[in-house]
């Protein structure tokens, strides 16, 4: 029994130095090597930083263009999921409500052209990005409010529009708040 106990006690202590120490310095080291140099890629406008690449944000003019919905409200420090499953009725009538919502602002779209993306939450809650669909179904609401030409608007989102690392993982992307902040500067 005691040889047991000293062995636990050893590979306890050795794992605590391996992951609370070696692998979290690893990881920042890495992380230095990143575009925002492990503190995100931030987005500045005027000098003054509007937003993180990688980070959601909420959007709700219908002026611009909206996210992907958040089930934490987009704050970072709390990320997550729903955790509601399709037979939950609450998870059901949110949904049907982001969907009576697209379909009141957006009324030239029809039910079936709605990406899933645009009416549920992601995992982490703080997608950044929506599927080039749902980008496009909000082009002829933006294009009016703005009072620009929908040509000018649909250029703009493929101009934004990323495809997949490496050319096969994951899918087409626009992130939203980069267009957001393209589609201001089409104003000037």
């Amino acid at each position: 029994m005691k040889k047991y106990i000293l062995q636990s006690i050893r590979l306890t202590a050795v794992l605590m130095v391996l992951l609370c120490v070696i692998y979290p310095l690893i990881v920042a080291f890495a992380g230095g090597f990143s575009k925002g140099k492990g503190g995100g890629e931030k987005i500045t406008k005027n000098g003054k930083v509007v937003g993180y690449a990688l980070l959601g944000q909420s959007f709700t003019k219908p002026e611009y263009f909206w996210g992907r919905p958040s089930a934490v409200g987009y704050n970072a420090a709390g990320s997550a999921g729903s955790n509601k499953g399709p037979s939950n009725p609450d998870y059901l009538q949110q949904v049907s409500d982001r969907i009576d919502t697209l379909l009141k602002y957006n009324p030239t779209i029809k039910k079936a052209d709605i990406p899933a993306d645009m009416v549920t939450a992601s995992g982490s809650g703080l997608d950044p990005n929506i599927s080039e669909q749902g980008a496009i179904i909000q082009i002829k609401r933006i294009a009016a409010l703005r009072k620009l030409d929908e040509k000018t608007v649909a250029e703009l989102v493929v101009k934004n529009t990323q495809g997949p690392l490496l050319g096969m993982f994951g899918p087409t992307s626009v992130n939203v708040l980069k267009l957001n902040l393209a589609l201001d500067e089409l104003k000037k």
